[in-house]
């Protein structure tokens, strides 16, 4: 109770000062869909992501020196997932390593030491209890390009929403205002339309990455809300419609 009361008077008075003009410059490089939003919609943004760079662990990995770009142009993305949600700043994450590229993540079999586990090149990695990891160079071409429907930061901490809740099942916990029964007959159909694109191997707006399994789906179609809007609007509109209850924004309209 007086941790709480602390910490939310800790943000109030981070809030309460100016934003540094060095933020309004680096969102202003490394965020596209920055330009989309409204000057009110501006200022709740820069609010949490201001939340989110003072107190989550920032840690650069792979030799690289942890910078207030990294930082801004990270927090600012992951923020904007928030925008319209009711929120607790992802308390589930506790910190955020960056390295300067891809990264080899050790992805062990059953019996085998770390040392003995094979390593593989990842991008990016969200665990329910670990910290959010990611490659620079692909979190500064995400936010620099607001159209292609690929988005390194959205997609991690898309699955850290999704494991709020402990469960790493493509469905976050979920408000009053999206229905369990219609979310699980939505997803369950748009993840296996995506599956029948991915044997043909035709890709239309969402990446086919997403049918690998119905974590990644959200992932991938949350990539495509942001980024894709109109198209998925168009093209796949009880998806549209279903995530934008639940994010409580309407990309599409920006």
């Amino acid at each position: 109770m007086i941790f709480e009361w602390l910490r939310n008077r800790r943000r109030r008075a981070l809030l309460a000062g100016p934003v540094d003009p060095a933020w309004i410059a680096i969102v202003e490089r490394n965020v596209a869909l920055w330009g989309w939003l409204d000057d009110g919609e501006r200022q709740r943004l820069l609010d949490i992501a201001r939340v989110l760079v003072a107190e989550k662990d920032w840690e650069g990995g792979g030799g690289l020196t942890m910078t207030l770009e990294i930082q801004v142009t990270v927090a600012v993305q992951a923020a904007l997932l928030l925008l319209g949600l009711k929120h607790d700043y992802y308390r589930n994450v506790d910190s955020i390593i960056v390295y300067p590229a891809g990264y080899r993540l050790p992805r062990g079999r059953e019996g085998m030491s770390f040392l003995e586990a094979e390593h593989v090149p990842v991008l990016g990695h969200a665990s329910p209890y670990g910290p959010v990891v990611l490659s620079w160079r692909s979190t500064l071409s995400g936010g620099r390009n607001a159209t292609d429907g690929r988005n390194l930061v959205f997609h991690e901490f898309a699955h850290k929403l999704d494991m709020k809740d402990g469960v790493v099942d493509g469905t976050p916990p979920l408000l009053k205002r999206v229905s369990g029964p219609r979310w699980f007959k939505v997803m369950t159909k748009e993840y296996q339309r995506l599956q029948r694109q991915a044997k043909t191997g035709r890709e239309k707006v969402l990446d086919l990455y997403g049918a690998t399994n119905v974590a990644e789906f959200f992932a991938v179609a949350t990539e495509a809300f942001f980024e894709k809007s109109g198209q998925l609007r168009d093209e796949q509109p009880r998806l549209y419609d279903l995530l934008k209850r639940y994010y409580g924004l309407d990309p599409a309209e920006w």
